[in-house]
This record gives C-alpha cells, structure tokens and sequence, in this order.
C-alpha cells in the first residue's frame, strides 16, 4: 500500500474546479447547438427529406448516449482512482474528453452520425471524472470543508452551465462571421481541456494517501447499482441522492417546453432563463451551502431544504405571466444549491476514508441513470397536462425527503469502509 506524504493546505482546486467548469460547459454548448444542427437540412447529418421526426427520435438517442456512458464509466473511473491515484486517473479521463470533442467535431464536419455517437459515448465515460474530483476534494477535507468545497464544484458547474449555451450559440452562429460553424464550439471546448490537462500535469499534487487495490469490471456500473442498495448504512443515501437527482432532471429538462409551451417564449429568452437559473445555483453553491455548512451538519440540513425545493417547484405551476417566475426561480436554484454538495458530503463522510471513489463513483452512476429516463416520462406526461411533469418532480423530490427523514440515521451503520 504506497502512502504519500502532502501538505493539504497547499493543494491547489483551481485544476479541480477548472475540470467540473469544462464539464458543465460542454453539457451547456450542446443545449442550443445540436438541435439545429439535426434540423437544419443543409448540415449534412442527414438527406434532405428525412423525417423531422426521425430526426428528434436520433437526436433523443444521441443526447441519451452520454449519461448511458456516464452511468457505465463513473464508477470505473472512480475505483480506478482508488486503486492508481486521483492525478493519473483524472489525466486519463481529460484525454478521453479531449479526443471526444475533438472526433464530435470531425463528425459535424464530415456529416457523419456514427463518429458523433462514438464521440459522445467517449466523452460520457470519461465524463465520469467528476467522482475523481469529489474524490481528491474529500481527501483533503475535513466535514466541514467538503460541503464548501464540494459547493465550490458546483458554483463551477453554474458557471459552465451558465456560459455554456452563449458561448455555443455564438460560436455556432456563421452569421456572426464567416468561419464560425456547428462544430467551432466543440474546438473551443476542446482547446480548453487541452489547456486543463497541462494545469492538472504541472500544478495538481496527487492527493490519494492510501492506494485499494479494487478489481476492475466493465459491467461495475449495473453491479454497482444493484449494490448501492444492499449496503445497510448506504442505501438510503444513494436512494435519495438518485431520487432527488431523477425529480430535478423531471424539472430541467422540461422546464424549457414547458415556458415555450405555456408562455410561448423564444429561444433567445429561454436561454436567457436558464443563465438566471445558473447564476443563482452558482451562487448557492459556491456561497451560501459554505456557509451553512458552518452551522449545520449535512444531515440536518437535507430534509429542509428538500421540502423546501419540492414546494418551489410545484407553486411554478401556479403563476400565468412568465415575470412572476423571475421571482420564484431563485428559490428552485438557492434550495438545489444547497442539497448537491450537502448529499454529496453526507454520502463521502459515511463511506470512509478508503472508498471516496468508488462511493462517489457510485453515486454518480446513479445520478448518470436518473437523465436517462426523464424525457421519456415527459413526454408522457406532457401529453396528459401541461403541468403533470412539473408537479410529477415536486412529488419525486418529496418522496426523497421522506425517506431520508423516516429511513436514515447517520449514528446507526458501519463505516462503507468496514463492510
């Protein structure tokens, strides 16, 4: 078992948070682009008179294929970590989404479907890195400085999930200049995680004290699954974390039919919400989750801010001009800014201090498979009344804090560690 000696308070997050804020970014630049790139007839995607509808069920399998390959790939990149080092493994992952944007590009260019599936389910299984970052975050915290720093990631997240379809649509915008193109964005994407790489490899210490030698196995993320909840003192975290998880994605990738739909808005506006969404999500995270972490435990925070999101987004239903929901968002984005890093600190201070990866990688799993689904719910629902999915959320992210309240109790189990 090698051990390695580091002054934790010199390790650097910017690598860190540099790599979730890529991450969120390349989610963000796909929002506006991909769709007007399968439905423009001059792209070269597909021949001119193929259905409209053919198109948005392939793009629904193209933008599917990316959590599908998370799903696979987080728990294997995170017991990688465990076993070989958060630097190497964190390294690895970044080369694997360097050559994914790069090859996504090459399929816009070149028109074709099957590079832009392979691209996409390369960068979804190294996408997975984001348990390595928890991981190596967890590593050098104590409780109390997970929650901040894991808030940190997020108010990174926000950030790229706030520039991601600006900066995606502009680049793709050849009106704007002559050699922007579709695949421009995915460049710009790609010379940024090139520039990662290079901080990660000059600047980033490894943190991993205590290096597990954990078997590998390609079908770890099903086996992962079943396993999440057959551990006594885990499964009622995990449980909760994918519910929770599986409710917001309900909300998110409704929300923007959902204001087309009901306030007939445009493009242009809807994005516009989503980067006011963003900001007060970053803002939580990266603020106030901090700062009540000083104040309270993990746990004790969950339950309240659960509710507390579950009611913000069914009263979204209730307002009919669109300004009022300048006014309620806020609540929606300050309460999940609370609950992503508090979840993820509760679940990485119950796994101990030999799994942070293989735990987080776990969870991410879960988290990978609760985006697989909701589109399909949607448009189910969607079809029975406009505000069912909306509604159908809230009632997902309650259940959550009902069996968090009735189920868990962080004094009752073993250590992840001790199984």
């Amino acid at each position: 078992m090698a051990v390695i000696s580091l002054d934790k308070s010199k390790i650097p997050l910017f690598p860190m948070l540099l790599t979730a804020f890529i991450d969120l970014l390349g989610v963000g630049i796909v929002i506006p682009v991909l769709p007007a790139l399968f439905l423009d007839l001059s792209s070269g995607i597909f021949p001119q008179n193929f259905s409209v509808s053919g198109r948005a069920i392939i793009l629904g399998l193209l933008m599917a294929s990316y959590p599908f390959a998370q799903f696979i790939g987080a728990p294997i990149i995170g017991a990688l970590s465990d076993r070989k080092g958060r630097k190497p493994v964190l390294v690895l992952s970044l080369i694997g989404t360097l050559i994914g944007y790069i090859l996504f590009a090459l399929g816009i260019i070149y028109g074709n479907l099957w590079i832009l599936f392979f691209s996409r389910l390369l960068d979804g299984f190294t996408g997975g890195n984001i348990s390595t970052i928890y991981s190596a975050i967890a590593d050098i915290s104590n409780e109390k400085e997970k929650i901040r720093r894991f808030g940190y990631v997020g108010m990174a997240f926000g950030l790229g999930f706030i520039l991601g379809p600006f900066i995606g649509g502009t680049l793709a915008d050849k009106n704007l200049f002559s050699f922007f193109h579709y695949s421009m964005p995915f460049w710009f994407v790609a010379a940024l995680c090139f520039i990662n790489i290079l901080f990660v490899v000059y600047t980033f210490p490894e943190t991993l004290k205590n290096k597990i030698n954990i078997k590998m196995d390609l079908l770890i993320g099903f086996k992962n699954t079943a396993r999440a909840f057959k551990i006594p003192n885990m499964r009622t975290l995990f449980t909760v974390s994918f519910i929770l998880a599986f409710g917001f994605n309900l909300f998110v990738q409704f929300f923007s039919i959902y204001l087309i739909s009901k306030f007939e808005l445009n493009q242009n506006q809807v994005g516009k919400f989503f980067a006011y969404v963003g900001i007060w999500i970053a803002v939580s995270q990266g603020i106030l989750a901090g700062y009540v972490s000083r104040k309270l435990d993990a746990v004790k925070v969950l339950p309240p801010a659960i509710f507390l999101l579950a009611t913000s987004i069914i009263i979204l239903t209730l307002p009919e001009r669109y300004t009022f929901m300048l006014l309620l968002l806020p609540f929606v984005a300050i309460f999940q800014g609370i609950i992503t890093p508090n979840i993820n600190a509760a679940i990485s201070n119950q796994a101990g201090q030999y799994s942070q990866g293989e735990v987080l990688g776990i969870n991410q799993s879960l988290i990978s498979l609760s985006q697989i689904f909701p589109p399909i719910i949607n448009g189910f629902l969607f079809s029975i009344s406009i505000d069912l999915p909306i509604i159908f959320s809230g009632i997902c992210t309650i259940l959550g804090g009902i069996l968090l309240v009735v189920f868990y109790s962080k004094n009752k189990w073993r250590k992840f560690s001790e199984i």
